[in-house]
């Protein structure tokens, strides 16, 4: 077994442990002990330097197509909605992304502890290689402008509410006199990591369990 399978099992042993929730919500390191989030960003250090696809934008664009379960971040945004109030639960997180038109959405699923309303958080976004992206290795990191948020309640009590789906479309937040960039650090058939402008963390894996994808971007 080469390095990189051996750094890349490990880690994704370290996401099995820590995946103890049967609903597939992501974990952020606010939730871990400080030495396993520690390790966690160890692996990852190291499974970047042995990286396969170190110019994603312009060698592996078919990798980055499609759907992508979020497993564990350091995002601001992902540990706010761990904590929603009013007994609601955040669900599985996807990156559903468009290669050949530059676009992809996030979308978060949110259910009610007791069964009393499900429904999701939608994001959609552009992005482009950025421009400054000069240093070695080059092409992998790339600009992004969120464009709108869409606010939806899919049932309530087991009832199906399509005239609440959405309820509220606003415009997404951007950073303030900064553009938002991600670095893809590293990228194979069923593993990507990035890098938040902030240094902030995401482990995604490849998903196929979110149909119709590409209708809804």
């Amino acid at each position: 077994m080469n390095n990189q399978l051996l750094i890349k099992e490990k880690l994704q042993a370290k996401l099995e442990k820590i995946q103890t929730k049967s609903d597939g919500s992501p974990v952020t390191d606010l939730q871990l002990d400080k030495t396993l989030a520690e390790e966690i960003e160890q692996l990852t250090t190291e499974l970047e330097s042995v990286n396969p696809n170190l110019n994603p934008l312009l060698y592996a664009t078919s990798l980055l197509e499609g759907a992508w379960q979020l497993q564990y971040s350091t995002a601001r945004e992902i540990r706010f909605l761990i904590s929603l109030p009013l007994g609601l639960k955040l669900g599985k997180v996807y990156q559903v992304i468009d290669v050949a038109n530059k676009l992809f959405f996030n979308l978060a699923k949110v259910k009610h502890s007791l069964g009393l309303v499900s429904g999701y958080v939608k994001v959609t976004a552009s992005f482009e290689p950025a421009k400054e992206d000069l240093e070695p290795p080059a092409n992998k990191r790339i600009n992004v402008y969120f464009d709108k948020r869409y606010l939806s309640i899919e049932k309530i009590v087991g009832i199906n509410t399509p005239q609440l789906n959405p309820f509220k479309v606003v415009p997404a937040n951007n950073p303030t006199n900064r553009t938002a960039t991600l670095d893809i650090i590293y990228l194979d058939e069923t593993l990507r990591i990035g890098r938040g402008g902030d240094g902030s963390l995401f482990i995604l894996s490849k998903s196929d369990d979110l149909p119709d994808f590409t209708s809804s971007i």
